[in-house]
């Protein structure tokens, strides 16, 4: 495994984010919310609280496309 392909701070405990990803099938919005909570704190001069706003920026995306479709009648 190359470092370009499998960047360790996207894996912890033998654990990368993506094998999570895949095993519950996250869609692009929740793969991201994954990809930067994991990455929190550990990526070269990305800061926490940076990974931190990322990650709520796509929940709150995944949220609001929730909503909406809640709202729209069948």
């Amino acid at each position: 495994m190359t470092t370009t392909n499998h960047p360790n701070y996207y894996s912890r405990g033998g654990i990368e984010a993506i094998d999570i990803i895949e095993a519950y099938g996250l869609n692009f919005n929740l793969a991201n919310v994954i990809k930067y909570v994991t990455s929190a704190g550990r990526k070269d001069g990305k800061e926490t609280l940076t990974a931190l706003q990322n990650a709520e920026r796509f929940l709150n995306r995944e949220i609001q496309k929730l909503m909406e479709k809640a709202e729209t009648p069948f």
